[in-house]
């Protein structure tokens, strides 16, 4: 890497720098254990920056060049072809040049899917992020670990493949190299010798190769299981791919219907998932989502006896689940899910057709929907009853989708008046609510249930002998417990949301299991190690059989097979695995990408792990960091890596949002209607404004041309259906990359959601403009810019070294906190005050642009490479402030006259009281107050305050 450093820049740089020697001055710097000479300024070649002269038969071109702050369009691609061609950016491997005694730092972004849209311009957000602090990290010593790759598998690509008769490889290959291109194009320090893809054969063997370990452990198994079927896409998707009933890519119907699914046991691993959240850097809302959604809770478990209405025995008996026993007794009727395993055998035959249309219905939506407080609870009565063991009592078994199969035991015991689900299902169908809990202090809403702890009521049974009344909910519920264990009615119990990862997928194009089956036994067998990997079969038809059966089945072939140890006929696994296979390990392939032999080499990964800063959005905030952490865990049993969690800390940037949309209402006669109307605007219809036919007046926004006309003003999420979606490369063709990675970066915090503004980049790009003009000079009449910089070697005054060191120290802590728009700020701060400079030193401009470039690293490149230096400013030292230099060396200094506070003055800390007396003196609004008036006494207090007293007859007043 060092050497990658001293390597001159001339590729492609004008002839006349690569040919002339530096001018050598009297003095040298050393740096990186050699001198190097100051050079005070190079020329340049006049066609090196003369847009206007090659645009001359172009007026467009013209006109758009004269636009530009600064010539980012010779400047940007000209330092890309130099980071790629000399890998600038390249992290040695151990052994291979890496200094291990220096610290590391492994940022990484949440790896994308190359969409065949390319990137919009939410997407640079944290990549742009992740890239100013990797660049950072270099400046300040740390070896960096900054890669990318691909997520790449996945159903997105398949159904673009089935839509247009394209190969899934091709496009996705075609995606990748399109989002290489423009993730290039913005700059991004990744180190590319270290890409990866998850489609790629040499990368999903370890895939398949962690899959045989959980095989082995016991950690994967088949299980015939209620999933999301949908037949338009022929395949089995996970709840959060589909919403009210359809599927998200595609909006074609879904069904629930059990199928046997590969499954993962994620649920052995829930205590430890739970636990070690505690010692992560995340932000404690993702935290709680990760804590809700494994759903640790404590309850017991009851057994309620199935009888007709009589009171008769019918054999069976239901298992429910509880967090509160000590509501036993308000249970007033029991529920199952339609899923339930003895539901047929529960429901009577008067009954049974009810129950079979609504099992039905049920199956057609998704866990999310028949789980959302907001939908209005639905559910059908089975024909049966239950006793309740603490009661008595015989009570109704309904069926209900708002009961999950997958959670618990698929039934629980409704206690309507302290539930608020349970009272919603039993105002509507008419079903007893008994309260039995009472607020401690006895006030409880007549008509809601009531949720919290209190003191027992209503609890006690003769004839069962419980008695729990006037006792605490908690103790209450360890007294039920203790009752239905002696009693054989139940046992103490922890239970868990989280379901075991349904692992397995009716598509194509997905790392297929290593696993076959035996023709004559049905024996499952899995695939040797080293056979491994077993590659995806190329295939034309890779459409949905229609049957249930994966495309897979198609590629004959590929499926059958011999067992290699038996020598018997099999046929191999034709599921293939979710997307969320790859996505689980690729941060330790990054570590030890061209490794053939082993996952990731141990050394590497001691040094490298755990992945110190991870950056990507909150949609993944639940599944993908649960089942990479649930992965990393399994491999840190079996001494694959030395780390309990893959990522230390965890960033979540904001959206950012399309431009601001105005909305205006029209009556039906055509007339404007405001939209704070008091009239219904339901009967208007809505019309687009254009921005410059809108005004702001107050916190409001109107129309122009009449202000009383108050508009909806509105920004959304970017979509290609709302026609808002703003093109990366749009932007870079127009401002410069640079411009882009600094407006996202000054828009707002980073993990706030922020509305776009083609303004917002226009200010950003006069800054870089202005930066430009302060090193270089202005832009000549013919276009071009003077030779070399503006910057003199004269020593800095002390005023511009105290400027210089607390820009230096604002810009340092906003980067290691992550508030970039204000570190931005005091870069244009510090802009501001040299340009009243009467001159700009070398060496104060010099921190200013390694200062600017983990933001701006085209233009600092450039500017670093015409104040001098040969040689790349990426691993240059990152400027120290200094102390001496951020304390102020001037106070604001109150004045009162007669004890009354008439203005300020500033004053050296230093200041005595004489020269305090004479700068308030000489002071224009002071002055006239001491004209002509005798002073009687000063009472002076250096630092806080002046006070002169005036003869009172003499004094104005």
């Amino acid at each position: 890497m060092a050497l990658a450093l001293q390597w001159p820049l001339q590729l492609h740089l004008p002839l006349q720098l690569q040919a002339r020697p530096p001018a050598v001055t009297a003095g040298h710097h050393r740096r990186r254990h050699r001198l190097l000479p100051v050079r005070r300024s190079r020329p340049l070649l006049r066609a090196r920056c003369c847009a206007s002269a090659a645009a001359a038969a172009d007026t467009g071109k013209a006109q758009a060049a004269a636009r530009r702050a600064y010539p980012f369009d010779e400047i940007e691609p000209r330092w890309q072809r130099h980071w790629e061609e000399h890998r600038t950016f390249r992290t040695p491997d151990i052994g291979d040049g890496l200094d291990t005694s220096k610290p590391k730092c492994y940022i990484l972004d949440m790896f994308p899917y190359p969409s065949g849209a390319g990137l919009h311009v939410g997407h640079p957000l944290g990549y742009t992020a992740t890239d100013i602090l990797s660049r950072f990290k270099r400046m300040k010593g740390f070896n960096v670990l900054h890669p990318m790759g691909w997520d790449a598998f996945g159903l997105p690509a398949e159904q673009y493949a089935i839509e247009t008769g394209t190969h899934p490889k091709i496009t996705t290959e075609r995606n990748i190299g399109r989002f290489r291109t423009q993730l290039k194009s913005l700059g991004f320090s990744y180190d590319w010798d270290r890409e990866i893809s998850t489609t790629e054969p040499a990368y999903y063997k370890w895939t398949q190769w962690i899959f045989l370990q959980l095989l082995k452990r016991g950690l994967a198994y088949q299980a015939e299981v209620p999933v999301n079927w949908c037949p338009a896409l022929g395949t089995v998707l996970a709840n959060e791919e589909v919403v009210d009933g359809v599927s998200e890519r595609g909006g074609y119907p879904v069904i629930r219907k059990p199928m046997r699914q590969w499954m993962l046991r994620i649920t052995s691993y829930a205590d430890r998932l739970l636990e070690d959240l505690n010692d992560l850097d995340w932000p404690e809302s993702i935290k709680e989502m990760q804590r809700n959604w494994i759903g640790r809770s404590k309850g017991a478990e009851l057994v309620f006896s199935a009888v007709d209405q009589e009171g008769h025995d019918l054999g069976a008996t239901l298992l429910v689940y509880t967090t509160r026993p000590d509501t036993i007794f308000g249970a007033t009727y029991l529920v199952v899910a339609p899923e339930h395993v003895l539901l047929s055998s529960l429901t009577s035959e008067e009954q049974r057709e009810h129950v079979e249309e609504y099992r039905e219905l049920s199956a057609r939506k998704s866990e999310l929907e028949r789980t959302d407080l907001q939908k209005e609870k639905t559910g059908v009565f089975s024909g049966s009853y239950a006793k309740n063991p603490a009661t008595g009592e015989i009570i109704p078994i309904w069926v209900a989708d708002y009961v999950l199969g997958s959670y618990g035991t698929g039934a629980i015991m409704a206690v309507p008046a302290h539930d608020s689900r349970d009272h919603e299902f039993a105002v509507k169908y008419e079903l007893p609510i008994i309260k039995v809990v009472s607020p401690p202090n006895g006030n409880c809403d007549p008509v809601e249930a009531y949720e919290d702890d209190g003191v027992m009521i209503n609890s006690s049974s003769s004839s069962s002998g419980l008695n729990i009344n006037g006792m605490l909910s908690q103790d209450a519920a360890k007294k039920v417990i203790e009752w239905v264990e002696s009693n054989g009615f139940g046992k103490k119990k922890v239970n868990y949301k989280l379901r075991d990862w349904l692992f397995a997928r009716q598509r194509y194009w997905g790392e297929p299991f290593p696993v076959s089956y035996l023709d004559d036994t049905n024996e499952m067998v899995p695939l040797s190690e080293d056979e491994l990997p077993l590659t995806l079969p190329e295939l034309d038809d890779f459409t949905p059989t229609g049957t249930g059966e994966p495309p897979l089945t198609k590629a004959t072939n590929w499926v059958r097979t011999m067992d290699p140890l038996s020598g018997k006929p099999a046929r191999r696994e034709t599921s293939t695995m979710p997307q969320w296979a790859g996505s689980c390990w690729y941060y330790l392939r990054f570590m030890d990408p061209k490794n053939g032999s082993i996952l990731v080499d141990k050394a590497k990964e001691r040094y490298w792990g755990p992945v110190d800063i991870y950056v990507g959005g909150a949609e993944h905030s639940v599944l993908h960091l649960l089942y990479a952490r649930f992965w990393h865990k399994v491999l840190y049993d079996m001494g694959v890596v030395s780390t309990k969690e893959p990522f230390k800390c965890l960033i979540n940037q904001g959206l950012i949002l399309g431009e601001v949309e105005y909305t205006a209402y029209r009556d039906n006669e055509g007339r404007w209607v405001s939209a704070d109307s008091d009239s219904s605007l339901i009967d208007c219809y809505q019309e687009k404004v254009a921005a410059d036919k809108v005004t702001k007046v107050g916190d409001h926004y109107v129309l122009k041309d009449d202000p009383n006309i108050r508009l909806n003003a509105r920004a959304y999420k970017m979509s290609k259906s709302r026609g808002n979606v703003i093109n990366p490369d749009d932007v870079v063709s127009e401002y410069g990359a640079d411009s882009l990675r600094l407006y996202e970066m000054f828009m707002g915090p980073l993990r706030d959601s922020k509305t776009w503004s083609t303004g917002g980049i226009e200010g950003v790009h006069r800054f870089l403009g202005r930066t430009w003009r302060l090193t270089v000079g202005p832009q000549l009449p013919d276009g071009s810019y003077n030779d070399g910089t503006t910057t003199t070697e004269d020593e800095p005054t002390l005023d511009q070294l105290r400027v210089l060191h607390k820009c230096i120290a604002r810009v340092t802590e906003e980067i290691q906190e992550t508030r970039f728009n204000t570190a931005i700020s005091a870069m244009m701060e510090f802009v501001n005050a040299a340009y009243k400079w009467e001159t700009q030193p070398k060496t104060v401009i010099e921190s200013f642009v390694l200062l600017l470039s983990p933001f701006a690293p085209h233009l600092a490149e450039e500017l670093w490479f015409r104040l001098g230096h040969p040689q790349s400013l990426a691993y240059e030292q990152f400027p120290e402030a200094k102390s001496e230099y951020l304390e102020e060396s001037k106070l604001v200094l109150p004045v009162q006259i007669n004890g009354k506070t008439r203005g300020t003055i500033l004053v050296d800390k230093a200041c005595s009281e004489d020269d305090a007396f004479q700068v308030a003196a000489s002071d224009e609004k002071l002055s006239k107050y001491f004209d002509g008036k005798g002073i009687r006494k000063r009472i002076y207090v250096p630092g806080r305050i002046l006070n002169v007293i005036l003869d009172q007859q003499k004094a104005r007043t």
